[in-house]
């Protein structure tokens, strides 16, 4: 019976980053752009395609048409549904059964941080494949507005061909270890703040009897922990998906290390934090919408197992 429960916390976790990621994919689109802009060179030396989010939505829609907003969808929803079926599913699993807990039943921060950094870390792994099509879809554009080098692929299904043939297996864990890192990372953040924030929240008596208004406050304010702790390593790991092999070109990045320092070298830390803000619009309302989906899904299924 447990391993039939187990088997669910895995798809509810997968069905609330995929139901997420509809919402907020337009903001990754924009995010990654930014993130692409002015690669490896200093900020008086780049030629601005993006002037703000607004301007960024007209050009795109201008250029590309609005449906562009939306490119990388089919591997966005693959990637929602493999990393957060494996991340909230093995939390929640490590949750119910009292591994992040204290021997008081109270919320163990440094069990938390443990179990869902490691959470975060396994799903890196499982769904980097996703994550290099992804964004490699959603930084090919019309060359008027195009940054960062571009990948030409017939959807989702020719993506992984393209990558396959000419990277082999290897194109498919391009920037894992930032993946790894940055997931560990921003999922210990998630997690952790979500769970105090939900305990601080009702200590107050504020949504005692609102199990929504509960887990739309405490993800809400999830959602700025991430981004200031994520964003550097987003900002690398979109780098390392969008290179490609050599074959194109020079290859631009040796890995994490050689990225984090080529970055500050040229962009200076301004480069860390580019599309800071679409990245917070991105991950406030997918952190938001997500563990609210999560959390009411895990509600109505143990309020059917019950019955």
């Amino acid at each position: 019976m447990r391993g039939g429960q187990e088997q669910m916390d895995f798809v509810i976790g997968g069905l609330a980053g995929a139901g997420a990621t509809v919402f907020t994919n337009p903001m990754d689109v924009l995010k990654t752009r930014y993130q692409l802009q002015g690669e490896l060179r200093a900020k008086s030396e780049t030629t601005t395609r993006y002037r703000g989010i607004f301007h960024a939505i007209y050009v795109i829609a201008r250029n590309d048409s609005i449906l562009a907003l939306q490119k990388g969808l089919a591997p966005a929803l693959l990637l929602g549904f493999s990393l957060n079926s494996v991340r909230l599913g093995i939390y929640h699993i490590a949750d119910v059964q009292g591994m992040t807990k204290n021997k008081d039943g109270d919320i163990s921060v440094a069990k938390t941080l443990f179990w869902s950094g490691a959470s975060g870390v396994v799903s890196g792994v499982s769904s980097n494949p996703a994550t290099v099509v992804k964004t490699r879809m959603q930084a090919a554009a019309n060359p008027s507005i195009a940054v960062g080098r571009q990948h030409r692929y017939n959807g989702m299904i020719d993506g992984f061909i393209s990558i396959y043939k000419t990277e082999g297996i290897r194109g498919f864990f391009a920037g894992v270890n930032a993946t790894c890192a940055r997931l560990g990372l921003g999922s210990a953040a998630q997690l952790t703040s979500y769970s105090a924030a939900k305990e601080v929240l009702l200590s107050y008596g504020i949504c005692e009897e609102s199990p929504v208004g509960l887990s739309f406050f405490a993800s809400a304010l999830s959602g700025i922990m991430v981004a200031l702790a994520v964003c550097p390593f987003d900002v690398i790991s979109v780098r390392l998906y969008n290179q490609g092999p050599a074959s194109k070109g020079e290859v631009l990045y040796n890995g994490m290390v050689d990225c984090l320092r080529k970055i500050y070298s040229s962009e200076g830390l301004h480069g860390f934090y580019k599309g800071l803000i679409p990245f917070y619009l991105r991950i406030a309302p997918h952190t938001t919408i997500s563990l609210v989906i999560w959390d009411m899904l895990n509600i109505f299924f143990d309020r059917n197992k019950q019955r």
